[in-house]
């Protein structure tokens, strides 16, 4: 073996020193790496090693080959999809938590994980102002705690049958807008009730759902014969921000006993702050809800939690206790492993707790508060200039544009200056469709990203704008 235990401290101050450096000059760096497919690769040997190498020599590799191929989502000038932020002690916590290598499936694996998990996921839910009945559980994504939520929607709708006899020829329906993220696509297509019964609901001139529309596609759902399951409520969609009308669609949802679950992956991040909660009025009165704080407050990527109102329909849906499992002595405990799809479980809460109490609520807030105001001015630049279209308004920290200059063909100008932005690597940002056009969307939320670095997106995209 090249390293073992008594190396540790020299090649993690190796490592230590590298990450140092890596941010500090992090800003110095093209945003996405200028590689075509298959450029690392061609770098890598095509048979494992049949010895150990010196960890210099995979130091240096590293340095070397993978950094330059990556795409810098840490970077000031990531604006593309929904930022994967880390802060510093969030960062250090998975340090700890990787030397620990936990498996934090049980309560009897990892007792402190347990409970550090039930206190900081109650910490969130007071900063979130969320009623005290809602327990929680951390999972990966929002895409694994979305689809932990839609089969038990199944569940409930099939009186707990499906586990062992299938759908047994029952067609369920699951409603949502169609601003939602591709998550809940996939999460009905892999649950067994398919595609063709995830019912797209129309939505208003604000993009949120229509309820009264809900209402009669319920209706005319029970009455071809149809069995309604669940309803997926929209706070933040991923392409343009779209917020559904909550507490009217909930309303709904509850009159026909539906389960019902809030998709707040990216937007509920801010529900920290009170002047923002109104978007999501009404929130309180669903099944189940999921925010991903690595998206906006710094907790480093993966970790989602999902709220429950009462987490015993989604424990009798995921959970299975073989005798191996069991804790003797006390059957009543909780094992995390029941509330989510994988056995195996990552020591996600401690980031969650070094990173609470390193910023306080107060920190973090003003972190959401400062990436709110600064893409509303920069928007107001894009709004400003003629040549440019605002499509989208601020949706939080989330808006989209075009490039309309006289006589220019925008349908054609406004991808072209995409790509132009990012190979030029100052700044990264990503494309979506919005009402039956290509846009452009800028999403601030990097936890380390000034006012200038925002500010200075309408810089670089004018001046690259010039060139086409």
């Amino acid at each position: 073996m090249s390293a073992d235990v008594d190396d540790f401290a020299r090649w993690s101050a190796a490592a230590t020193a590298w990450s140092d450096n890596y941010l500090a000059t992090l800003r110095d760096r093209p945003v996405r790496p200028n590689v075509v497919v298959g450029d690392v690769a061609a770098k890598l040997p095509q048979l494992p090693p049949e010895h150990g190498e010196p960890m210099d020599d995979i130091l240096r590799d590293f340095d070397s080959i993978i950094v330059p191929g990556m795409t810098h989502w840490q970077h000031p000038g990531f604006f593309a999809y929904f930022p994967t932020s880390a802060a510093v002690p969030a960062m250090i916590a998975e340090q700890l938590a990787t030397t620990l290598c936990a498996q934090t499936m049980l309560w009897q694996t990892s007792p402190a994980a347990t409970e550090l998990e039930q206190r900081v996921v109650d910490w969130l839910r007071h900063a979130l102002d969320l009623p005290g009945h809602f327990k929680g559980v951390l999972h990966d994504t929002a895409t694994t705690a979305t689809f932990s939520a839609v089969l038990t929607m199944r569940e409930r709708a099939l009186d707990w049958q499906g586990l062992t006899a299938g759908l047994g020829g029952k067609r369920l329906r699951i409603y949502a807008s169609d601003q939602v993220h591709s998550s809940i696509d996939k999460a009905v297509r892999l649950s067994g009730i398919g595609q063709d019964n995830l019912v797209k609901i129309a939505v208003g001139d604000d993009l949120g759902m229509d309820a009264n529309a809900l209402q009669a596609a319920i209706s005319g759902d029970l009455a071809a014969g149809y069995t309604p399951a669940g309803v997926i409520v929209c706070v933040g969609g991923t392409a343009v921000g779209a917020i559904d009308p909550v507490r009217d669609v909930i309303k709904v949802a509850k009159a026909h006993d539906l389960y019902i679950h809030v998709d707040a992956a990216w937007a509920g991040n801010a529900m920290i702050c009170n002047e923002f909660r109104h978007l999501w009025a009404g929130a309180e009165g669903a099944d189940s809800i999921i925010f991903n704080p690595y998206k906006w407050l710094g907790a480093v990527s993966d970790c989602s939690v999902q709220f429950l109102a009462d987490p015993t329909p989604q424990v009798r849906t995921l959970g299975l206790r073989p005798d191996y499992l069991v804790t003797q002595g006390d059957d009543e405990v909780t094992n995390f492993n029941e509330w989510t799809i994988p056995l195996g479980r990552r020591f996600r809460a401690l980031k969650l707790w070094f990173l609470l109490r390193a910023y306080g609520l107060n920190g973090l807030r003003a972190v959401i508060r400062n990436q709110v105001a600064w893409i509303r001015e920069l928007e107001a630049k894009f709004d400003a200039d003629a040549n440019f279209t605002v499509t989208s308004r601020a949706q939080l920290a989330l808006f989209s544009f075009r490039y309309t200059p006289a006589g220019g063909d925008a349908d054609k100008l406004t991808p072209k200056l995409l790509e132009k932005i990012n190979r030029d690597g100052r700044i990264y940002l990503t494309q979506t469709n919005h009402n039956g056009q290509f846009v452009i969307r800028v999403s601030n939320g990097s936890f380390h990203t000034t006012r200038e670095d925002v500010l200075g997106v309408y810089g670089t995209v004018r001046e690259i704008a010039k060139t086409l």
